[in-house]
């Protein structure tokens, strides 16, 4: 079966590196899914969840709260802004995250920046979804 070699990195350092079947990213203008051979592709992510299937038909699942992603036929890069594996997110702070946002936008804490507060709206529902999703809970 052919391959894809998948490197996910950020500020922190490498996330992952290694070999995949099939990569699934969230892009800013939806989820893509990425095979061996895949056309040249660069394009903004935006927070979410990043899959990869590996040949055996494991799945490998990873956080980001954005970044790029550049796709060449036999190597996709995915360079975050922020990156977690899966099973490091916590629940209960992306859900506290998430309450915190929405009084912000709420206009609860005074002046604010509606863009970077919708911003951090964004990124808190998908950290929170992320995190429903690993535990089986539906979000």
């Amino acid at each position: 079966m052919a391959s894809i070699h998948v490197d996910i990195v950020s500020a922190e350092g490498a996330i992952f590196s290694g070999e995949a079947a099939m990569v699934f990213a969230p892009a800013k203008m939806g989820e893509i899914g990425i095979a061996p051979r895949h056309a040249p592709l660069l394009t903004d992510l935006k927070p979410g969840e990043v899959r990869i299937q590996t040949s055996d038909g494991e799945e490998q699942r990873f956080y980001v709260t954005g970044g790029i992603l550049e796709v060449q036929p036999h190597l996709v890069t995915v360079l975050a802004d922020s990156a977690l594996h899966a099973d490091q997110l916590d629940e209960d702070a992306a859900l506290a995250a998430r309450e915190r946002a929405k009084e912000v936008l709420e206009g609860r804490h005074g002046e604010i920046d509606l863009a970077q507060a919708q911003a951090e709206l964004v990124e808190a529902e998908a950290r929170y979804r992320a995190a429903q999703k690993l535990r089986g809970k539906r979000g």
